[in-house]
């Protein structure tokens, strides 16, 4: 099967479409054939050395498409269905892979849609878990317009919870139509939050990573009301927690998210789509940042 790879750090054009054995699903997983996959700010980040050391490597955890084998004990699923969900293994961006975690596509949905979900919504989710977000809280996000700062927006306002969100002024309607109350960030956003939330907020947060750790310690009354999605060494500084996958993922969201996008209270990210050839300007277009949505390969 054809997958991107790379055999050497460096820019975008280390990139390589490479052909690699078919993989073939264990116990209680699924192989399918891929339609989209998920671009995230890792690939880029492994590509250019700052994250695993080995080479070579393939990309992509997250990945969308119809099951074309099952694994022993798959009853859940058949061989023609439509899924989206997380590879076991960095090799979603190819024309096959096998599946840990899958769900359904929504029916109103497509490949890339589907693809766009999985990383961005598991993410938010884990860290509304992990901050205890629900119905009555008030919430700070700060970056909420982007694939995670926007499924955050969202599955927060489905728990009643309020939520304040920090964007560009160009975003600002798109948070209101999320459920959102918008603010700009930047200097002075202490004070623009208390002018919404006199008192501040029960819990903030950081899925931007643009330094402004203390002041959402101070809005949201201390460290422990904080956790940051995007800012390791900020979050060392500060004794803030930091949310990472290997401390409890939380996949139960693949099998939620369906009502709510077909009750229309979850409107997926944008997709901004590139054929696999190419992901070389994906990852150009990934590593400017200020991307608003989610950027998907198609494959196939």
């Amino acid at each position: 099967m054809k997958a991107v790879g790379f055999s050497r750090f460096g820019g975008p054009e280390v990139l390589e479409i490479v052909d690699l054995p078919d993989p073939h699903p264990g116990p209680g997983q699924v192989r399918i054939a891929v339609r989209a996959a998920g671009v995230n700010a890792s690939d880029w980040k492994k590509r250019k050395g700052l994250m695993d050391p080995q080479l070579p490597q393939t990309l992509g955890y997250e990945a969308a498409g119809v099951v074309d084998e099952l694994g022993e004990d798959v009853a859940d699923v058949a061989v023609g269905d439509r899924v989206f969900g997380f590879s076991i293994d960095p090799a979603a961006q190819a024309e096959l892979v096998v599946l840990s975690h899958y769900a359904p596509i929504p029916p109103s949905l497509d490949f890339p849609g589907a693809a766009a979900l999985p990383a961005a919504i598991e993410t938010a989710a884990r860290a509304l878990d992990q901050l205890g977000v629900g119905s009555g809280s008030a919430l700070l996000i700060n970056g909420a317009s982007g694939s995670v700062g926007s499924a955050a927006v969202q599955l927060a306002v489905a728990r009643g919870a309020r939520v304040i969100g920090t964007a560009s002024p160009a975003n600002h309607e798109y948070l209101r139509s999320l459920g959102a109350e918008p603010v700009a960030y930047g200097d002075g956003l202490v004070e623009r939050v208390r002018a919404l939330a006199a008192g501040g907020v029960d819990l903030a947060l950081d899925v931007a990573g643009s330094g402004v750790l203390p002041e959402l310690i101070e809005l949201a009354g201390g460290v422990e009301h904080v956790i940051t999605v995007a800012d390791f060494d900020g979050a060392q500084q500060h004794g803030v927690t930091f949310s990472r996958g290997d401390a409890g993922r939380a996949v139960y969201v693949l099998g939620e998210i369906g009502e709510l996008i077909e009750s229309g209270r979850f409107s997926p990210p944008v997709a901004q789509t590139f054929p696999l050839t190419e992901v070389a300007e994906a990852h150009r277009v990934s590593e400017q940042g200020h991307v608003r949505g989610k950027l998907v390969l198609l494959v196939g």
